[in-house]
């Protein structure tokens, strides 16, 4: 019992009360689980579908106690419990039929009550005003559908416990594309409204969207397609000013992979299929021979996952079968580099860790023989981690420290919190004699967009699903964003992005809730670990244009 409080003490103030708020449970005296009985009551329950040895078992739950590998926040909450769903999110394709709309709809609810992300494909239904045969009337397009499935979600506490997690993707071809892309464009008094309060409504507000390229797009554009450029730019004049649409990018082999899950790090071309992922803390890794081990034990562990987990719908769980998909990730890439001298860009020592790391799919086959279960299809995913790279404390996925210090808001019992926030990584830097304004942060990076995208571009050739990666910017209207650099952007972006999967950006203060504001590092160490109660627009305290909202 004192080395798991030890353990759980090591934990920054921060990272603890993440721990404890979204994945501890309660123990019978009263009391919140520790992380070493995390990791115990995880590793005893999902192995327990497959005929390991105990030693491997134990090497699993060192593994995760030391946050040298963390599963997926649905293992953390859900293992242990009578109902079991630890698949994150799941992707469906909307079919073009009445049938088709009510069963997305069901299949929609079902997962979200289950705990799941959704991500849809809408590119098949027809346009809007096509006539219909059999009743001689119009339709009316997949942008009704989408923001039927986004109220589903507002509606749905996810898993009752959480705000839903929903992504939508259109076709750039499709006929309503274009509308597509300025969805998201709200009027003033509608973005006024969300600023005041988080949950006024406003379209595919609980939606992520993003427009899909393919072949056919690249081919299109090169020889002046007029439909090509017009969706392109106008995606990229939103995504600067706005934030959304993103891309979704599916080109060569993976070109029919156009589903995505919630946060689009997974591809499948088929309905119903589900994510499943776990994130290797590259920071905390100390050789190539410990990341051999943990890319070997994630595969195990993520394997026995697609065994253990319950699933929301009969038809999940046979593509399940059919195509049992990996999400094995890395974490504390950021971290890594800084800590070995590198600056936030590809290097030599960096890729050797990468190319180990793309070794999983032939761990995952052996394992898969050794347990007579299907091969996977793909087995390497970079989820954003956002609350596991806090417990884990580290950077998240690629991105790199989103700033020194910060506010953090979050929402429990019907109340807003924040708390103030020195990164665990820039404050080991800062620990060991570096300034803390010499240090490289995504805020001085958006001085450089194209150095993030090159650099999302160069990991993605070792990860054989997608990269979740936000690229952040300043507020549109500011020096380095705004009109004037729409073209340099756009063109920028065409060179990188038949090497990405997909590419998002978040332009600071567009979106009312956000979480994260970057803070003078003098004022969050004075009040490092204190919670408060949010009352009014408390985190608008930036200076740079951002704003939280009510």
């Amino acid at each position: 019992m004192e080395t798991e409080k030890e353990n759980t003490q090591m934990m920054s103030l921060f990272a603890k009360s993440i721990m404890d708020q979204k994945y501890a449970h309660t123990k019978p005296d009263g009391t919140k689980e520790y992380w070493d009985e995390i990791a115990e009551r995880v590793v005893t329950n999902v192995m327990s579908v497959l005929p390991v040895k105990e030693e491997l078992k134990e090497k699993l739950k060192e593994a995760i106690k030391s946050r040298k590998f963390i599963p997926g926040g649905r293992y953390l909450r859900c293992a242990g419990l009578p109902y079991h769903p630890i698949n994150n999110c799941l992707l469906f394709r909307a079919e073009d039929s009445r049938e088709g709309w009510a069963e997305l709809m069901h299949k929609v609810s079902m997962s979200l009550m289950s705990g799941g992300g959704i991500g849809v494909v809408y590119s098949d239904i027809r346009a809007k005003n096509t006539t219909l045969s059999k009743t001689g009337g119009k339709a009316s397009g997949p942008i009704p559908l989408m923001q039927i499935i986004n109220e589903i979600g507002r509606g749905i506490m996810n898993a009752g416990e959480r705000r839903c997690a929903l992504w939508g993707g259109l076709h750039w071809n499709h006929p309503d594309s274009l509308e597509f892309t300025t969805i998201k464009d709200w009027s003033e008094d509608v973005r006024y409204m969300k600023q005041q309060n988080f949950n006024f409504p406003a379209t595919l507000d609980m939606t992520n969207i993003s427009v899909i390229l393919d072949d056919t797009f690249f081919d299109a554009y090169k020889n002046n397609d007029s439909k090509a450029h017009t969706v392109y730019w106008s995606t990229i004049k939103q995504m600067l000013q706005h934030s959304e649409p993103g891309f979704s990018v599916d080109v060569g082999e993976n070109r029919k992979e156009n589903l995505r899950n919630a946060c689009t790090e997974i591809t499948s071309e088929d309905d119903s299929d589900v994510c499943n992922l776990g994130s290797i803390n590259l920071a905390r890794v100390s050789s190539l021979e410990e990341m051999k081990e943990l890319v070997e034990l994630g595969v195990i562990f993520l394997l026995a996952g697609t065994e253990y987990s319950h699933f929301p719908t009969k038809k999940s769980e046979e593509v399940k079968n059919k195509n049992r998909r990996l999400g094995l990730g890395i974490m504390g890439i950021h971290e890594w580099l800084l800590s070995h001298g590198y600056s936030y860009e590809p290097c030599e020592e960096l890729e050797e860790y990468l190319k180990v790391y793309a070794t999983s799919g032939e761990y995952a086959d052996k394992w898969a023989d050794t347990f007579n279960l299907s091969r996977p299809k793909k087995t390497r995913a970079l989820a954003p981690v956002g609350s596991i790279g806090i417990i884990g404390e580290t950077t998240t996925s690629i991105e790199p420290i989103f700033c020194v210090a910060y506010k953090r808001r979050y929402f429990k019992e019907g109340k807003w919190f924040y708390q103030y926030v020195v990164d665990p990584t820039a404050k080991r830097l800062i620990d060991k004699g570096v300034s803390p304004d010499k240090i490289e942060d995504s805020y001085s990076l958006a001085q450089n967009v194209e150095k993030r995208v090159a650099f999302q571009a160069w990991v993605q050739q070792y990860v054989d699903h997608a990269i979740s990666s936000t690229i952040n910017l300043p507020a549109w209207g500011t020096e380095y964003n705004n009109e004037s650099l729409v073209d340099s952007f756009g063109n920028m972006l065409l060179k990188y992005l038949p090497k990405l999967r997909g590419i998002t950006v978040y332009a600071d203060g567009s979106r009312s809730g956000q979480p994260l504001n970057p803070v003078k590092y003098t004022t969050a160490v004075k009040h490092v670990g204190e919670i408060v109660e949010e009352s009014g627009d408390v985190c608008d305290i930036s200076g740079k244009g951002g704003s939280c909202g009510g």
